[in-house]
């Protein structure tokens, strides 16, 4: 087995938060197979798309240091998604985006790493703001962007090929974050 992609590596009580790995590459190629959960990821790839994929995310922790983590079950060691820091050339914003596996819906996860992955663009990128590109329709991720305290920030333009995905931008500035983590490990 390979090493993943060098970069930082982030537990919390049930996830581990790591770079890219060929480890991830089979579930990685189901969930990108999944109709419902590639539809607003840019649609269903085949697995040479998603090799590609793969290998722009580890190029990107590489060349950059920033990417978003592959998310890892610690009780199945099982891939469950992607979440993170992700700044392509050409990009709204500085974004922590999510998306995870079917199998991994409704259990929490995508709250529990999207904080630590928000705490890591804040305090160890030095990001001042944070964004995420949003599809109108997509209800679990304004719910998520919503719970995270996230705003509406409207309309919003992704480039090329995806200039023709309609999104909105939702987001919050560091100290914003600072005032809603607090009310997040308020509520438990």
């Amino acid at each position: 087995m390979t090493s993943p992609a060098p970069g930082p590596t982030i537990e919390t009580d049930r996830l581990i938060l790591r770079p890219t790995a060929m480890a991830d590459f089979d579930r990685w190629c189901d969930f990108m197979a999944d109709e419902e959960t590639a539809r607003f990821i840019g649609g269903v790839q085949a697995p040479s798309q998603v090799w590609r994929s793969m290998m722009a995310m580890a190029g990107a922790w590489t060349l950059s240091g920033v990417a978003m983590f592959s998310v890892i079950e610690k009780s199945s060691g099982q891939w469950i998604g992607r979440i993170g820091p992700w700044q392509p050339h050409g990009w709204p914003g500085t974004e922590v985006g999510w998306s995870l596996h079917r199998d991994a819906a409704g259990k929490g996860y995508a709250l529990e790493a999207a904080v630590a992955a928000l705490d890591h663009a804040f305090d160890h990128l030095g990001w001042t703001d944070v964004i995420h590109c949003i599809a109108p329709d997509n209800g679990p991720s304004i719910r998520l962007a919503e719970r995270l305290g996230s705003r509406s920030r409207g309309p919003g333009q992704l480039p090329a090929p995806f200039q023709d995905s309609a999104i909105d931008l939702w987001g919050q500035s560091r100290d914003e974050w600072r005032v809603n983590r607090r009310r997040l490990l308020a509520a438990g």
